[in-house]
């Protein structure tokens, strides 16, 4: 699909300030994540990808990211600790981080209809993932940023954290996504004079293997795309940009915003 030229020019624009800016996302190696990296690459940044399992994804996410410029970090955070870990590499590789792309997550399937064993099995996956450790990982951020003098934090959110979601089987995710929400409004309240933004990108429906899977429980993407109100999915790329430009750290007065993007279906 051909991207709006808005888009590309507001990558290009961005590609002299992100040079020499470490930014560490979660989540590389598909989907959203896999188009983030690849256009913080292109725009210049030194890149640290993170990924769970899927090393061939995150390779593939990156391979035009020249090799002195990029850090592959591997790290479990449905575990409680291995966001250390994670952490802690990303910091020794250039000695400090400029931006945090906190947009790793899960979105198990379970109605409150199923057994209550697997409700809370795919409550507890979500909530490991998509608050425990990115909440964990969002405090190591200010505490850097502190130390640094300011910095970025981005957080994926969705619009099922404003809305809920139309998916019974996606009551944990949804509700999973709105603690992070309210942490990075609460950021950029507590600690703009100290330089440090934060930003909330909520999608509407992406392309992504995770909103395709999710599509099969609700009769399908074409009656997804039907309800939708310029009848297509989001691609990645948008989102991409998007992350890009709010990672130059030049639009300090958007701090705190929420930006919805939804093809217009979802509008506040």
């Amino acid at each position: 699909m051909e991207l709006p030229t808005e888009s590309i020019s507001l990558s290009e624009s961005s590609s002299s300030e992100l040079k020499g800016r470490t930014v560490l996302v979660t989540g590389a190696s598909k989907g959203i994540g896999s188009a983030i990296v690849e256009a913080l690459g292109r725009a210049g940044a030194d890149v640290i990808a993170h990924y769970g399992s899927d090393l061939a994804g995150a390779q593939a996410a990156t391979s035009q990211i020249p090799q002195d410029r990029k850090l592959l970090i591997t790290a479990d955070l449905s575990k409680p600790d291995e966001y250390k870990k994670l952490w802690d590499e990303a910091i020794t590789w250039r000695g400090g981080i400029d931006v945090f792309v906190s947009n790793a997550a899960v979105m198990p399937q379970s109605s409150l209809t199923d057994s209550e064993s697997e409700w809370i099995a795919a409550w507890d996956l979500a909530f490991s993932i998509n608050v425990r450790s990115t909440a964990l990982l969002i405090r190591r951020a200010v505490n850097h940023f502190l130390d640094r003098g300011g910095g970025t934090i981005i957080g994926m959110s969705s619009w099922a954290a404003q809305q809920g979601s139309r998916n019974p089987k996606l009551s944990g995710y949804a509700a999973s996504k709105a603690p992070i929400a309210a942490l990075l409004k609460t950021i950029a309240r507590a600690y703009g004079k100290d330089e440090i933004f934060a930003y909330l990108i909520a999608p509407g429906i992406v392309r992504t293997a995770m909103s395709e899977d999710s599509a099969k429980s609700l009769g399908g993407e074409e009656e997804i795309t039907s309800q939708l109100a310029m009848g297509e999915w989001i691609p990645p790329e948008e989102i991409a940009h998007l992350v890009t430009f709010l990672a130059t750290g030049t639009n300090r007065h958007l701090s705190g915003a929420t930006f919805d993007i939804s093809g217009a279906t979802y509008i506040r």
